[in-house]
């Protein structure tokens, strides 16, 4: 299948990762205020077909453009191994992952899962070495300084083990999981139709749950409106579909600690919304983990072979 290049394609994976980070720390704060009157199950349905919505006419309008100039070609075969499995494998990592970080928010802060979900950039490198990724010495020690960022940031919180961190930290693992997958797929497969596969798979996957297990349905106050346009539109729709743009192009173990950044973001959503403040030892915590990421951009081995090359135009 043929692939429309478009800005997006042409932009660095590093910079649309980091707009990914930025949308989903400030999406913490959405999610957390959402749990105020929705359950976490249609919350996490809604959000997720909204976001199929808002891909779906870029993904016919695509799918036309390659009818059009598939015209005087002989037809692909349909191939439901390149088309849809990726979409269910990712879907379903996203699912867990999304499902508990849900679920660990509702007696949890903002901030505080975005620290906690964060943890998942140690264990992108580590589940990793399970399946042939490698990393040189310069990730480890950017991991290592990111986790003592993460140390900072956290430790002014209250750090007994609720139920609520539990599910959390469950969700790390899957988190690492999905981001694993997307690394294997997404030089595989477009990335439009990928993103959007997973997208239904939870939005399905969450209706299920919602009406098996949840009481009052699908309905929710008025209050919700706010963050749930903003969760689907933004956060599902344009911050996931930038992950699986930018991790086309970049090692996972330097995409995780990028992505990670989401746990600053989320305290700079909390100061602007919330009116939190940082302490000292938070800052430091937020200016240790960037100069992780820089770090590994700099000395790691981070960097896919430019897809581009390889893609038809």
């Amino acid at each position: 299948m043929k692939k429309t290049r478009v800005w997006i394609d042409k932009a660095p994976g590093e910079a649309i990762l980091l707009m990914t980070a930025i949308i989903w720390g400030i999406g913490l704060v959405a999610q957390r205020q959402a749990m105020e009157s929705m359950q976490p199950f249609a919350f996490i349905a809604l959000r997720f077909f909204l976001g199929c919505l808002v891909l779906l006419p870029a993904l016919v309008l695509r799918g036309m453009r390659a009818k059009a100039d598939d015209e005087s070609t002989e037809k692909q075969k349909f191939s439901f191994r390149e088309r849809v499995l990726p979409g269910i494998v990712c879907g379903l990592f996203m699912f867990a992952g999304t499902s508990s970080q849900q679920l660990g928010i509702m007696t949890t802060s903002a901030s505080k899962a975005g620290f906690l979900t964060s943890l998942y950039l140690v264990l992108v490198p580590v589940i990793g070495l399970l399946f042939g990724k490698k990393a040189n010495s310069w990730v480890w020690i950017g991991v290592a300084l990111a986790m003592v960022g993460v140390y900072f940031l956290s430790v002014d919180l209250q750090m007994t083990i609720e139920r609520g961190d539990i599910y959390l930290l469950i969700g790390a693992l899957f988190w690492a999981m999905q981001i694993l997958a997307l690394d294997h797929y997404s030089s595989k497969t477009d990335t439009l139709e990928l993103a959007f596969g997973q997208f239904l798979v939870v939005a399905v996957l969450g209706l299920v749950v919602s009406l098996s297990v949840e009481s009052g349905g699908m309905s929710f106050d008025a209050a919700a409106w706010g963050p749930l346009l903003f969760s689907g539109i933004v956060s599902v729709a344009i911050g996931f579909t930038f992950q699986v743009v930018g991790q086309s192009k970049v090692d996972p173990a330097l995409a995780s600690l990028i992505m990670s950044l989401e746990a600053v973001f989320a305290l700079f959503g909390g100061m602007l919304l919330l009116n939190e403040r940082l302490t000292n030892r938070e800052w430091w915590g937020c200016l240790l983990m960037l100069a992780a990421v820089v770090l590994v951009q700099v000395k790691g081995q981070q960097i896919k072979k430019d897809l581009t090359e390889t893609q038809v135009t």
